[in-house]
Parts: structure tokens; sequence; C-alpha cells
């Protein structure tokens, strides 16, 4: 046996400091002699400041409350252009022409619904829209790869339909749905480059004490692929898309707070290795760590905005000035787009609006704090081992651009490093240093709400778990021994737990 200790490491001074001293047995992983800290009143705004209301109804879209009111008129500006539908260029509305001509959907909130998760489908029938998938290529060649990694786009791109699978398209036979994407394909028009399925498959998981729970994978069924095969070493990857609030926050947690957090070579010898990826930054020009995505394979709000309008909605931008067609696609590339003089259909201004409308998306305030179950919950969260990773509390640097959201005491239940989650998650595709197995530890704050902000209460990165309990129990890798330890509970002690994290 060996004690555990989530400990205040050196240097980190703003970062919450946990120490729980657990006694696991070979046996049982079970804990005792623990040593909790105890509750913070703070933990009640765990976005200090920036925390909304959930009042009258839960929502992950709205503004900080502390947003100062000469800035609210740009913040509204940007959050109209995130729910616009963009148009196939070209329009008399130029300001929002140069749709696609693939794409996945026609404004940023079409996939993040009230600022939430995507909808997963349940059944084999529904094509995906929302999630989306991502793909690579990847090499036995360990240069090759490494050469990836250190390229500005972090992954081999499949030669035909580069690194996003766009399922939509501009052509009209595609809009109407009269055809699938090879008939269109046939038809010479643009056609999306597939329709995207999954089929779930079940199997069974049984606690300790006899209790049975059914989990489900997903499996990617991909039809009507219209350009061709995928090269035969192409890695596809499922991703369900993430909610969006608190991520002004987020960016300013201090880089030192995160390194100090970081253990590649697990030299503390606790099991648990996290550590930062390392990523290309458009908009400043160097290598910078990643702390947002699932595979933290984007730097800050810049990258991740310009980004998803490039990918998800075909518009071109300062940041990634392209349309999502292929040289393998020359009809794609023919189209005519929405460029202003410039060259692009966002102008950087424009991008700017968006990205801070993003920015100051306040934290759901907490619910049920001083509920009692809630309460016996907390402790068995830290000693299962789940603030290892999901680091409860920060204080964010200040920030002469966004003065309200520095120096904040915020919760989010996250150390924003890749952790290695075992083969049952991996998805087999590296995304600059992340492995094929590898996965950024998701915040906790607003989880309990997702199902009431839309109605898409699914968790992980391709929405297999349908409960705060599936997702636990599909942690493996670094996080297997904190879910051996939480199937160790007794059923009452697992439901405190699951509460807790409801709470966030």
């Amino acid at each position: 046996m060996r004690s555990l200790c989530f400990h205040h490491k050196p240097g980190l001074s703003r970062l919450f400091g946990v120490c729980v001293l657990a006694v696991l047995m070979a046996s049982t992983s079970g804990c005792s002699d623990t040593e909790v800290p105890p509750p913070d009143p703070a933990e009640a705004r765990p976005g200090g400041d920036a925390t909304t209301s959930i009042i009258p109804f839960p929502a992950l879209d709205k503004v900080t409350p502390n947003l100062p009111d000469d800035e609210r008129p740009q913040f509204y500006a940007g959050r109209a252009l995130a729910h616009q539908p963009w148009v196939k260029a070209p329009t008399i509305t130029d300001a929002r022409d140069g749709l696609g001509p693939i794409y996945n959907a026609r404004g940023c909130l079409a996939c993040h619904i009230r600022g939430g998760k995507s909808r997963m489908p349940d059944d084999s029938e529904t094509p995906l829209f929302g999630p989306l998938v991502r793909m690579s290529v990847v090499l036995d060649d360990a240069a090759a790869m490494t050469a990836a990694a250190n390229s500005h786009a972090g992954v081999i791109p499949d030669p035909v339909y580069g690194d996003q699978l766009q399922t939509q398209s501009i052509a009209l036979l595609h809009q109407l749905r009269q055809a699938s994407p090879v008939a269109i394909a046939e038809q010479q028009q643009v056609a999306p480059e597939a329709y995207a399925y999954v089929k779930w498959h079940e199997q069974a998981f049984v606690y300790p004490d006899g209790r049975q729970i059914t989990l489900r994978k997903p499996e990617l069924d991909l039809r009507y692929v219209a350009y061709g095969a995928f090269d035969t070493n192409t890695r596809f990857s499922l991703r369900n898309a993430p909610p969006i609030h608190g991520m002004g926050l987020l960016e300013l947690i201090p880089q030192a707070d995160l390194e100090a957090l970081a253990d590649p070579d697990d030299a503390d010898g606790d099991g648990i290795s996290g550590r930062q990826n390392r990523v290309w930054d458009a908009r400043s020009q160097r290598w910078q760590a990643g702390r947002f995505g699932h595979k933290a394979n984007r730097s800050n709000m810049d990258m991740i905005v310009a980004s998803a309008f490039a990918n998800d909605i075909g518009i071109s931008n300062p940041l990634f000035p392209f349309q999502p067609c292929t040289e393998q696609q020359p009809l794609c590339q023919k189209q005519r787009n929405g460029n202003n003089s410039q060259g692009l259909e966002l102008p950087d201004n424009l991008l700017r609006l968006v990205t801070n409308f993003t920015r100051n998306l306040g934290v759901p305030t907490r619910r049920n704090v001083d509920n009692a179950d809630v309460r016996k919950g907390r402790p068995f969260f830290y000693t299962s081992g789940c603030a290892a990773c999901h680091q409860p509390g920060y204080t964010t640097a200040a920030s002469s651009a966004q003065p309200h959201l520095g120096n904040q005491r915020i919760w989010p239940y996250t150390d924003l490093l890749l952790h290695d989650m075992g083969p049952e998650l991996a998805d087999g595709r590296p995304d600059f240093a992340a492995s094929g197995s590898e996965w950024r530890t998701a915040p906790l704050w607003g989880t309990g709400l997702m199902g009431q902000v839309n109605g898409s209460k699914q968790y992980l990165h391709d929405g297999r778990a349908s409960s705060i309990e599936e997702a636990i129990l599909w942690h493996g890798g670094e996080a297997l021994a904190a879910r051996q330890r939480f199937t160790h509970l007794s059923a009452a002690e697992r439901r405190y737990l699951i509460q807790f994290v409801e709470s966030l």
C-alpha cells in the first residue's frame, strides 16, 4: 500500500492545494485515514464575479455579469454573428455569405445549442449534425509522425478529405435531400464528403457489490462516401462538440500553474503523468502550450473560434485563410466564395467580435451546495482520486484586455492537461504532441446542467456516456485507479459522489 497526496506543488502560488492521505489496499483499492479540505464558500460561485444565474432557465451562453456596460454592445454583436446562419456566395448580404462549399453547420451555435454540448443520435439511422468526425493519416514511420506533430497542422491530413469530414454542402440536391452525396457528385454538383452515422454497441459492467450497469460504445458508420477511398492509413475520431462557457476564464489560468501540475515522466510515482500539448498559434506565429479542444490542440480562444469558422462552416479568416476543399476536390475549389478585398470571408474585426463573445460567457452558479447528500459526496471526490486530474480551483491572471476576468477565484475542476485514458477511450489518432490515447481533462463546472440546457446529457469526447456514472466507468489508463476506488465504494457512497459532481 502507498499514500496518495493531492498537494500544493512548489511554485503553484495561485492553485488551490489539497492533500488527501489515501491508504490504498491492494485487494480493494479502498481508502481510509483521509484528510479532505473544508468547503470554501467561494465554491458556490465557480466563475467568481463571472458567475451567472440559472434563473429563469439554465443556459451556457449567458453574458458574464461583470462585463462592463460599454463592452456589452460588442458582446451582443458577437452573439448575433455566432447565431446567424451563413449563406452561399454570392449574395447581396456580403457580410454573411461564403458558406462552405462543404461544411458541417451554418453557424457557430447550431452545434453548441444554448452554449451546451451537441446531440449525439441514439439510433443508427439519424445522421450526425453537431457531432463531427476528425481524421488523419497515422503511419508506423516515427520520423513522419514526428514531422506531422511539428507541422502547423499537427497531423497528416487524408489526401482527399483533409482532417475533418464535411457532411453538408451548398448543392441544391443536398439542401432538398433529394439525392445522396454519391449521386450529387455524379450530377457534377459539390457533394458532401459523406454522411456519418453511429452504431451503438452495449456491454455490461458489474460492480464488486454485484450491481450491473449497461455501457455503450459508438462505432462510426460512414455512408455515401463521395470522393473516392480514404487513405488506407487514415484513422477516424468521433467528436461530440463540448460546451463553451467559461472559456475566457480558462484562458487566463496562469501558465505557471499548469506547468507545475504537469508530471510527464510521473516523477512522483502516483501513476498520473499529465502533460501539455505543444501546438501552433497562428495569431502569435509561435508554438504555445495547448489548453483547448478534446486533445488540447488549440492554445487560445482566437485559434478555437477561427478554426471552427474554417473547418465547421467553411468561412475563411485571417488565421485560417482557406476553404475546407482539398486539391482532390477541384469542383469544390472552383465555387464562388464570399471573399473581401483582403481575400477573406470573415475579416479580423468580425472574428474578434465572435471570439470576445465566446470569451465572455459566464459560468453557471452551483446548485444544491448545502444538500446533505452533495456534502457527503464531496470527500469521496477527493479520496477516490478524481481531484488528481480534475483540479478544483485557480486564481486567474490579471488581464489588460479582459480586466473583469482577471484575478478571479474560479473552480473549473480541470488541469487542462493531456492524460492517457487507456485503450477503451483511445481513438488511435495523434494530434500535435498528443498521442492516440491521450485526452485533455474536461472541466466539470456546469456538468449537472447539460441535459437541462439543450437535452444533450452525453459525456466524454464521443458522447458515449449518458450519465456521470457511465463516464467514470469508462475511465482507464492513468484514471484506472480512481475508477477502481469509485467502484469499491458502497452504492450510497457512489451516489453521493455523483450528486456532488452534478452540483458543480
